[in-house]
Formats: C-alpha cells, sequence, structure tokens
C-alpha cells in the first residue's frame, strides 16, 4: 500500500464503488469517465488533493488528471486551495450538493440549450418566407415558444431559494393534482361567467 501524505493511497471500497459508478454515469451524460471519477474522488474526499494524489488514488496519467482538473475547473465543480508549506496547487470540490446541480445545469444550458434557442430565434426571423407551409410554421412557431418557456422558467428558478425548491420537489405527484384543481376550478369559473 502506497503512502500519500502519511495517507495510504488505497481507497475504502465504498468510495471506489462511488467513484467507478459516477464515472459510468458521467460518461452516459457526456462527460468524460476521468473527469467524472476524479469530480467524485474529490467530493468525498476530506482534504484537499494535488494532482499527483489524484493520479496516485485513481491509477491515471497524471497528464490525463491535468486535463480533466482543467475541464472540472471551467465547469466550476472544483476551486483551487492553498495549503500552508506546499506550493503545488490542490483542489477541493463544490461539495454544496444544489450550487452542484446548478452549475452542471448552467453548464448545459449554455452548451445545449442556448445554442437551440439563438438556431430557433433566427429562424423565426424568416417565417413569413412564403415557401414555408403553414403546418412547418406552426411547429416552428411551437418550437420557438417551447424553448423560449423553458429558457425564461430557468431563469425564474435561478432567483428561488434552494430550500423552496426541494420543498418543491418533495411534493411530487401532489403538485400535479394542485395543477389539476387550480385548472379545472378556473375551467369552472369561465363557464360560470
Amino acid at each position: 500500500m502506497t503512502e500519500i501524505n502519511g495517507e495510504s493511497s488505497k481507497l475504502p471500497e465504498a468510495v471506489e464503488q462511488f467513484v467507478l459508478r459516477w464515472g459510468d454515469m458521467g460518461s452516459q451524460w457526456g462527460v468524460n469517465r476521468s473527469v467524472a471519477q476524479i469530480q467524485a474522488l474529490l467530493f468525498l474526499s476530506d482534504r484537499p488533493l494535488t494532482a499527483e494524489d489524484i493520479s496516485e488514488k485513481l491509477g491515471m496519467a497524471r497528464s490525463n488528471v491535468s486535463n480533466s482538473l482543467k475541464e472540472l475547473l471551467t465547469w466550476k465543480l472544483i476551486h483551487r486551495v492553498p495549503v500552508l508549506g506546499d506550493r503545488r496547487d490542490h483542489f477541493e470540490a463544490e461539495t454544496d450538493l444544489w450550487q452542484m446541480a446548478t452549475k452542471v445545469a448552467q453548464g448545459r444550458k449554455e452548451r445545449e440549450i442556448d445554442p437551440m434557442v439563438r438556431a430557433i430565434t433566427a429562424a423565426m426571423e424568416n417565417i413569413d418566407d412564403p415557401h414555408i407551409s403553414g403546418k412547418v410554421r406552426g411547429r416552428l412557431v411551437a418550437m420557438h415558444d417551447f424553448v423560449t418557456t423553458v429558457d425564461r422558467w430557468y431563469q425564474q428558478m435561478l432567483d428561488v431559494p434552494p430550500s423552496q425548491i426541494m420543498t418543491l420537489i418533495r411534493m411530487g405527484s401532489r403538485v400535479v393534482g394542485l395543477l389539476r384543481f387550480v385548472t379545472r376550478r378556473s375551467g369552472k369559473q369561465a363557464e360560470d361567467s
């Protein structure tokens, strides 16, 4: 067993399994497996780690670790921390789960949703082209409405405190029931008018 800063480089079984599974999930989400594994390791580490520590613990090439750390820094899922008496870079993960989810969502939005919003907005500039059939025009309008509504909703959710969003999430199907009740009541009020 190799020692790193007085600690064993062997990961506890639960940590190792989590790191491996997180890496698998990361690759399914379109994130490099190494990036996801490093993020998982740093998330579960009780102290900042150097690139050398990470390389040793995960059995990865130092260059792979370095590139993965750069990507995690770009996503703002990790940050550098100073360690007294050591000039090397040390890294810690974002451990606030809500902040982590928000940063991932923001990064994905910038890479996936924002280009779609720009593309559909550009397409809408030519919506009156007589060569576009009514059916296609309808689909473009529906797509524009959907994409811009989702984008607006996302922006609004950024202002809602995480505790309130978690309450809403925990309510689950009760929210759907409430929406049905409100919709029926609004429909009944419209009939009565």
